[in-house]
């Protein structure tokens, strides 16, 4: 009876070994807070092995290049020409560096931006306030999301008209009282298969899968923005040295020094890529690689190889953002500015594509589109991703769900998932001003952006093992993205209030 019950007992015990490995694998993928020790991993040697284990840079570019680059950077050079180039090449390099900080905090913590958040002084309430903070910001960006949803729809509705006509046709076939809301909006209908599409490429999309199509899109769209510059040579508008070399003298035009601002604000590295980068870094296994710190040499030396890493992530996707960047503006400065022309929105984007038509065919302004189209569309379902990662982190910080639980955790992923894409959509239904829901996400994102850079910086100089630090070269490009983050800040959000207020006055 007694050889029964200790087998009974081994069994038992065999079983809850291989549950405890089971739920270990799924902590492991689907919570950056888990810290398996049997993922631990020595860091690569080689550049080249180096390059095969970067990623989470790829999506954040995935995320930066949108509603900013092709809507707003394309404006400021119709508007100013080249003058502002320098300072769109300044913007997109300075606030990497807070950028790589949080990373190395994330690494050799093992925790994502919340998480970190949340054990910062002033902690009053159970959950951080700066946490909250994040969540009102949050659904401001998911109103520039609606923007986006919006205008995959306008890019679309102008690459296919006629095909749109018949997709509408066909609803309002078996629906015949959406007549009135296709006719007065046609893109609507693209808006609502956008809306689907993002939906089901996030759902149950683990991070290798968005890892790789990400990849796939964002070196797509950078090849076509760089094609799309160079072809400009066998037009009118062909860029001189004379003129790229305008762009390096250090100027702004008159009484542009608000214009440069906003050129600071909407290019580069942004608040809501801020947040996410740490959970991108932790869902790639950077921070399970590492390990939990013991203090040992062997910990510090893998930490110090997975930083560099990361760092090599960092700046290969700020490579990357940069030259979709610079390209955007340069097309307005070349094409629109030496024509006097100040489109926004749609029209900005039709005309860049009719340029094309004329020298090269109708196919070159319906690839344009496509393009551009392409660009929202990816920052639409990268940002709803992770989102969603942040937001289950919220829902299990704030004590509505359990902590630790993969399972738990991947199904509230799985619904946020759903919701936002179908949030952004409801936002752009109500509103149905693309540039009105930018500039609200615009403005959360410039009141949060000195926070977590003043984080960042608190995470630096307290939280940081000794052994991980920074050299003293990169501590003072910190220190000047964060006072030049603190400067810009406060110059543009009122500006960026009066601007809100005409457009809200406008709209109603």
């Amino acid at each position: 009876m007694l050889a029964g019950i200790s087998c009974g007992l081994l069994e038992e015990n065999e079983l809850f070994d291989v549950q405890r490995v089971a739920m270990s694998e799924e902590l492991a993928a689907y919570d950056p807070y888990a810290l398996p020790p049997e993922d631990v991993q020595e860091p690569p040697r080689s550049l080249g092995a180096a390059l095969l284990k970067i990623g989470p840079g790829i999506i954040l570019a995935g995320t930066i290049v949108g509603s900013g680059e092709l809507i707003l950077t394309t404006s400021l050079g119709a508007k100013n020409g080249f003058v502002f180039l320098w300072l769109i090449l300044f913007s997109c390099v300075i606030k990497v560096f807070v950028q790589v900080e949080l990373g190395r905090y994330a690494i050799s913590s093992g925790k994502p931006t919340l998480g970190a958040l949340n054990e910062l002084p002033g902690r009053i309430f159970p959950t951080h306030w700066l946490v909250w903070w994040w969540f009102g910001m949050m659904l401001c960006t998911v109103m520039q999301l609606g923007g986006m949803t919006g205008g995959v729809g306008q890019v679309l509705q102008l690459a296919f008209p006629g095909f749109s006509e018949q997709m509408t046709a066909g609803i309002v076939h078996l629906v015949p009282a959406a007549k009135g809301l296709f006719a007065a909006r046609p893109e609507m209908i693209w808006a609502i298969v956008t809306c689907l599409a993002a939906m089901l490429l996030i759902y149950q999309g683990g991070y290798r899968r968005i890892e790789w199509l990400t990849t796939i899109i964002v070196v797509s769209v950078t090849t076509i923005t760089m094609l799309a510059v160079a072809a400009l040579a066998w037009t009118d508008y062909s860029i001189s040295w004379n003129q790229l070399a305008s762009g390096f003298r250090f100027q702004t035009p008159p009484a542009g020094m608000m214009t440069a601002f906003a050129v600071f604000g909407i290019t580069g590295v942004g608040a809501t890529e801020l947040f996410y980068y740490p959970y991108w870094c932790l869902e790639k296994g950077y921070a399970r690689f590492v390990g939990r710190c013991d203090g040992s040499p062997e910990w510090e030396a893998r930490a110090k190889g997975w930083i560099k890493v990361m760092q090599l992530d960092a700046w290969v996707s700020m490579v990357v953002f940069t030259i979709s960047t610079v390209a955007f503006y340069l097309l307005g400065a070349a094409v629109l500015h030496p024509q006097g022309l100040h489109p926004e929105g749609s029209q900005l984007i039709n005309t860049l594509a009719d340029m094309y038509a004329g020298p090269f065919g109708q196919w070159t302004r319906i690839l344009f589109l496509v393009g551009a189209g392409a660009v929202l569309f990816k920052t639409l379902y990268l940002a709803c991703a992770a989102n969603s990662r942040l937001a289950a982190d919220f829902v299990i910080l704030a004590g509505a769900a359990p902590a630790g639980v993969a399972q738990v955790r991947l199904k509230i992923i799985q619904r946020f998932c759903l919701f936002f894409p179908v949030l952004a959509l409801v936002f752009y239904f109500m509103l149905h001003d693309p540039k009105l829901l930018v500039q609200l996400g615009g403005i959360a994102q410039a009141i949060t952006l000195p926070m977590i850079a003043a984080a960042t910086i608190y995470f630096r100089y307290q939280k940081i093992h000794p052994a991980l630090q920074p050299s003293r070269f990169t501590d003072g490009l910190l220190w000047v993205a964060t006072i030049a983050i603190f400067f810009v800040a406060s110059m543009m959000i009122p500006q960026q209030f009066r601007e809100l207020s005409r457009l809200v006055a406008n709209l109603f």
